[in-house]
């Protein structure tokens, strides 16, 4: 099954999605009304019950090359008034808005895994720390280049990215915006993988997606919701809302066919969700 865009490519088959960021003649760099379609995609897939887990990944020889500056300065972030404070407030509500884009990977109900190859930086940098898992290959390279372009980086990195990676580190690269390649992202954390080249990657991306797309979707919903809960409060604030998702949630049919296909040695069959 494929479901039509036009700056992304989506293909759907066994329960996996497959989101293509598709601008190669830009880097995979993204104008506003890309922003907004990738916003739709993952609101799309969330919602989609056939999909169970999604592989974001860029077409051509780059993940993403941030946002298209081009269209940034032509016109995203300017308007017609000579009044400071309207200004201001025009651009406010353009950095809100392209945040709540990026949050919606996030916020998708379903995980999302990043398969990065060439450039990930700027705005690609910020995408894939809103995703659940990361992969990446050798030569892939990331950088926070907002430094560099006289930017504090504001749609999501320098919030994300400490959750993920050593604090000391984030400020090192914020601070820099020096490149570092896949394997510095791996010794990092960024990543949990590096691989030698893209194919071997989303091979391996793929098994692992088809694993998490044979599981519960029920489950991996509320594992993704479980996981990000703990990101934002306390153990304890975590362990009480645990108690309460699991004695709603606990007693799904998922459960019971569970443990059915475990007593006869058969793989379950979950109903999507």
């Amino acid at each position: 099954m494929e479901c039509q865009y036009r700056y992304f490519n989506v293909e759907l088959e066994n329960h996996v999605a497959e989101v293509i960021i598709n601008r190669p003649d830009k880097a995979n760099s993204l104008h506003v009304k890309a922003w907004e379609e990738m916003k739709q995609v993952f609101d799309d897939l969330s919602v989609n019950p056939k999909a169970r887990v999604i592989i974001l990944r860029g077409a051509g020889k780059h993940f993403c090359a941030g946002m298209d500056l081009q269209a940034l300065m032509g016109g995203a972030i300017q308007v017609d008034t000579d009044c400071d404070a309207k200004k201001r407030d025009h651009i406010r509500k353009f950095i809100l808005k392209i945040q709540n884009i990026i949050t919606s990977i996030e916020d998708c109900k379903k995980p999302v895994i990043a398969a990065v190859h060439k450039a990930c930086v700027g705005g690609g940098i910020n995408i894939v720390t809103a995703c659940d898992m990361r992969y990446c290959t050798d030569d892939a390279f990331f950088s926070i280049k907002e430094t560099d372009l006289g930017l504090v980086a504001d749609i999501g990195v320098l919030q994300r990215l400490p959750n993920i990676i050593n604090p000391g580190f984030v400020a090192e690269l914020a601070f820099t915006g020096r490149e570092f390649l896949g394997q510095e992202a791996e010794k990092l954390g960024l990543v949990t993988k590096s691989f030698t080249d893209q194919d071997l990657m989303l091979d391996e991306v793929r098994k692992l997606a088809n694993i998490i797309a044979s599981k519960s979707p029920l489950v991996m919903k509320g594992v993704k919701e479980m996981l990000l809960y703990k990101r934002d409060h306390s153990v304890k604030e975590s362990m009480d809302f645990m108690a309460l998702y699991n004695s709603g949630m606990l007693l799904s049919k998922d459960l019971y066919e569970s443990f059915e296909a475990y007593t006869v040695k058969r793989k379950p069959k979950y109903e999507d969700f």
